[in-house]
């Protein structure tokens, strides 16, 4: 088997099909996953599910039949959404595999693995040595089982305990405009809203890995244009637009603006600190400052922690918290074993909305308090050499902050502050900016981009 570090991430396998990887190497990986969870805790099941890529029937199916080979058992979901993943690993109490490539463009194709609870696998927790495992993997010892292969629909039981967190069924009609981007929110929606007071106004709910439509990748503006028409033309309430495995959403308001992800966090962070059961929210360093403050007014304790969904679960499990929200529309839950799911952000935002007679706008221009930039990339041949320069020109001034949690935050002393970071996988430095109006941080922004990219 040859290196596999080209496609193992931090938080996932991810590559292109069939250049980086194929069926050969899916079935590594499943006898690799097979022998690491029935090692560390004795798993004698997985379960698996999909999404709509032409490529991922085959990568499951071969790295099904590696996991069967070392003698565990398999449940396959079939077609899901990531958060239907991680609702079979939590309900069932087994280690998960989703087959996904979220966001990224139809040749490529990926993994993301759990351990039973939906508990998170990452670079630093297992992925490493499931990749090691696989490198060396060898196919010419018999087993002294092999594993049997069934299939179950799990969509009606993760469609039912949706309902039973967030109750839609009385609130006043609403009229939703919801863009699948022909990813798996197409499968999910209608199954998990059914019956609901709401009209729903179907945008690309075909499922095609091709996304001849638009990338199902809403963080880019682009990729919303055709969102904010239709709730325009259609007098909608509120649209949503959710990613490729549909484990991410973005909200839109009745005007056809984009509704900042830290203040869909804000709303429903303050949702779950009403429920009294507990009030620890955890907050990635790049949302806004608005969130750690309304939490706060809330009787909530904001956590503030790395970018990156194994940091921040880790940290939800550390500090029992019920909610986490990150500026990449990532929404996680205690009561969905502590699980992103962009389905449950959105019930949650559908409820605020219904429960109340205000327009989505109003009611979430209470959470917003200040202007941001939004991520910024910019390419350069040295991270660490700019950024080394950016905190020099900003350590030694008067009242102003720096901190590494993750890459370089500088925060100054009028409440501005900016978030540099670098690129995993590619020679980037990713900025973000928060000030206290839009020409502050216009003026902010565009002084750290003429340093990142002299």
């Amino acid at each position: 088997m040859p290196d596999l570090s080209s496609i193992v991430k931090a938080y996932d396998v991810r590559g292109v099909v069939p250049d980086q990887w194929d069926e050969d190497v899916a079935r590594a990986l499943g006898a690799a996953f097979a022998e690491f969870v029935s090692a560390e805790s004795g798993a004698s099941t997985i379960v698996t599910a999909h999404d709509m890529r032409e490529s991922s029937v085959p990568l499951s199916r071969a790295f099904a039949e590696g996991v069967i080979s070392r003698g565990v058992d398999v449940i396959e979901a079939g077609l899901g959404s990531t958060d239907l993943l991680y609702f079979a690993a939590g309900s069932l109490d087994v280690p998960g595999a989703m087959f996904t490539a979220s966001h990224n463009p139809a040749q490529y194709n990926g993994i993301k693995l759990c351990r039973a609870g939906a508990a998170p696998i990452g670079q630093e927790s297992g992925l490493v040595q499931i990749r090691e495992l696989a490198e060396r993997d060898s196919y010419d010892r018999e087993p002294e089982r092999v594993g049997e292969v069934t299939s179950r629909d799990l969509l009606p039981e993760y469609a039912a305990h949706l309902r039973s967190l967030v109750d839609l069924s009385s609130i006043r009609p609403l009229r939703v405009v919801v863009d699948a981007g022909n990813g798996m929110g197409g499968h999910t929606v209608p199954v998990v809203l059914d019956g609901l007071p709401l009209t729903v106004v179907p945008l690309y709910f075909e499922l095609d890995g091709s996304f001849p439509n638009h990338e199902a990748n809403p963080l880019d503006p682009a990729n919303l244009v055709d969102l904010q028409a239709a709730v325009r033309e259609h007098g909608a309430d509120l649209g949503l637009a959710f990613d490729g495995d549909a484990d991410r959403v973005f909200v839109v308001d009745e005007r056809g603006e984009a509704v900042p992800p830290s203040a869909i966090t804000a709303l429903v962070a303050v949702r779950e600190l009403a429920k009294g059961r507990g009030t620890t929210i955890i907050h990635n360093l790049i949302t806004s400052r608005a969130v750690p403050e309304i939490v706060r007014e809330h009787g909530g304790e904001p956590v503030r922690t790395r970018v990156g969904h194994s940091f921040i679960k880790a940290e939800m499990a550390r500090t029992d918290a019920v909610f986490g929200g990150e500026h990449s529309a990532h929404y996680y839950f205690r009561d969905f074993w502590r699980a992103d799911t962009g389905m449950l952000a959105a019930m949650h935002v559908l409820a605020a909305l219904g429960e109340q007679s205000r327009p989505l706008s109003e009611l979430a221009g209470a959470y917003s308090r200040y202007a941001a930039s939004g991520e910024i990339n910019s390419t350069v041949a040295d991270a660490a050499e700019r950024t080394a320069a950016v905190r020099k020109a900003y350590e030694e001034t008067d009242g102003v902050t720096v901190d590494e949690l993750d890459g370089l935050t500088v925060t100054l002393p009028d409440g501005s502050w900016f978030n540099l970071r670098a690129s995993n996988t590619e020679p980037l430095l990713r900025l973000n900016v928060e000030a206290p109006d839009a020409a502050r941080m216009a003026e902010l922004r565009d002084r750290v981009l003429e340093m990142v990219r002299a």
